[in-house]
């Protein structure tokens, strides 16, 4: 379930890879330019839990994750992680 709005980092899209999910290399038959840092991305609630079991976690948009993700993780962990929104 693609619920987390993260903004990713090149750390986090290392992990990505390592865990076997390259967010960065493009596939342009599915029109995915792939990611790069700073770029935004709904993940899999369980891969950001995972990153944030890791040490891996990227940051969070708050405003555009499904409530739902906090059946899987702690509402204190993603505000731990929250990107501070813009004026």
């Amino acid at each position: 379930m693609h619920l987390v709005c993260a903004q990713v980092t090149a750390e986090f899209l290392q992990f990505s890879r390592s865990r076997g999910n390259d967010l960065s290399t493009p596939i342009p038959q599915y029109q995915f330019p792939g990611l790069k840092p700073g770029d935004q991305w709904c993940l899999c609630v369980l891969r950001w839990k995972e990153a944030l079991e890791a040490g891996m976690a990227p940051k969070v948009v708050l405003e555009a994750t499904h409530i739902s993700t906090l059946e899987f993780v702690d509402l204190a962990d993603l505000q731990a992680h929250r990107v501070e929104p813009t004026q």
